[in-house]
Order: structure tokens, then C-alpha cells, then sequence
């Protein structure tokens, strides 16, 4: 479903990305491991379309990510991947419920439309009773339960998230790990995850070890 050849990143004289080349199949979870600085969040923002490779191809569902202009990435952003960060970035003046209606309004779709479906995935995520809750209110797994939920509010082809784990205790961390196996078990999300935590990689479908700005 993903395919991604010759890609390579520089910041400025510094090479990040070497030519990294990357295939993903429909309905996998896929971890990236690898030490800092090895490229991992580099290259998952350059599949998610927020940087542009100097060079190579990316391909998704069989289009040419990178000949697109950059309204198209936008639209395509928002309509086919779901992003969950390391902080959950969640606007604090608005409900859950709010939070993850966002992505859909965005879309221009429906407003009842959007209410539903945010509500249908606070609910396979267990926070039926946080609706009306601001971020203020939600302890961090639930915080990042809601980020989930609003990546998840399009239907997106593809799910990619950096460090997921990484600002939640063990217990809240082990929740959030279960919950990407349920999203693919229950629901065929295809999702890549760069992580340190070797638990969650573990779970994974497959893991790609990247060092030196290659998947060794």
C-alpha cells in the first residue's frame, strides 16, 4: 500500500535520510527502531507528507505523493493520514469530543456526520464518559486516547506515530500498546510506529531497525 524508494534528506550539509527505500503492506503495524539521530521521525514525516524529500519517490495507494503540490498535501493529509505524536497536542479550550471532531470539519463534512463518528471512536477507545472533558481534566493516557481517536476521525489508509509512549507511564504506555492492536485486528489499520520502547515494537508486525540514515 506504501512504497517508498531513493529517499533522501539533507539539512544543509548534514545527510539525514541516505536512500532509504520502505514497503508496507495493507493492514500491517510496522515499528521503526533505531538510536536518535538515526533518521526515524525524519523519514516518518516525509512519508506523512509535513517535509518533502530533496530526492525519491513516494507512493501511496498508487499516488505519486511526491508530485504533489503542496494544497494537495493538505487535502490528501487530511483525508487519508492520521498523525499521534510523542505530546498529544490537543487544543485545551475544546472537549474531547471536540478535539476529534476536528479533522472532520476540516474535511467539510457533515457536522452529525462527523459528532457520530467521534463519538463511535471515543467509544472503541473507552472514553464514553469524557466527552464533555477538556484536556485539563484527562490524565495523559486518556489525553493521548483522544489524539488516537482524532487521527482516526477520516478513516485515514495510513496511521503514523512517533513516539507514542513516550511522555506516559508504564501502565498508561501498555494501554496505549494494546490499543494499536486492537486498531489493526478490529479495524485493519495499517500503522507505522516509531518508538523506542522495544514492548511495543514487539507487538509489531514487522520492525525496521534504522541506523546512519538507512534501515539496516
Amino acid at each position: 500500500m506504501l512504497s517508498a524508494s531513493g529517499i533522501i534528506k539533507n539539512y544543509g550539509d548534514l545527510p539525514i535520510l541516505k536512500g532509504v527505500d520502505l514497503q508496507i503492506q495493507a493492514g500491517e503495524l510496522v515499528a521503526i527502531v533505531g538510536a536518535s539521530g538515526a533518521g526515524k521521525s525524519t523519514l516518518l514525516h516525509i512519508l506523512g507528507t509535513l517535509d518533502r524529500p530533496d530526492s525519491g519517490e513516494i507512493f501511496l495507494d498508487g499516488e505519486a505523493l511526491h508530485q504533489f503540490k503542496a494544497s494537495q498535501l493538505s487535502a490528501f493529509r487530511n483525508r487519508s493520514i492520521g498523525f499521534v505524536f510523542q505530546f498529544h497536542h490537543l487544543l485545551p479550550e475544546f472537549t474531547a469530543l471536540e478535539n476529534v471532531c476536528i479533522p472532520g470539519f476540516i474535511a467539510n463534512k457533515p457536522k452529525k456526520d462527523v459528532e457520530k463518528r467521534a463519538k463511535e471512536l471515543l467509544g472503541i477507545l473507552n472514553l464514553n464518559s469524557r466527552l464533555d472533558h477538556k484536556p485539563s481534566a484527562l490524565s495523559g493516557g486518556e489525553q493521548q486516547r483522544v489524539a488516537v481517536a482524532r487521527a482516526l476521525m477520516n478513516s485515514p489508509k495510513l496511521l503514523l506515530a512517533d513516539e507514542p509512549s513516550g511522555n506516559l507511564d508504564s501502565a498508561n504506555a501498555a494501554d496505549l500498546h494494546s490499543l494499536f492492536l486492537t486498531l489493526k485486528r478490529e479495524l485493519h489499520q495499517t500503522s507505522i510506529i516509531v518508538t523506542h520502547n522495544t514492548e511495543l515494537s514487539n507487538m509489531a508486525d514487522r520492525t525496521l531497525v534504522m541506523k546512519d540514515g538507512l534501515i539496516s
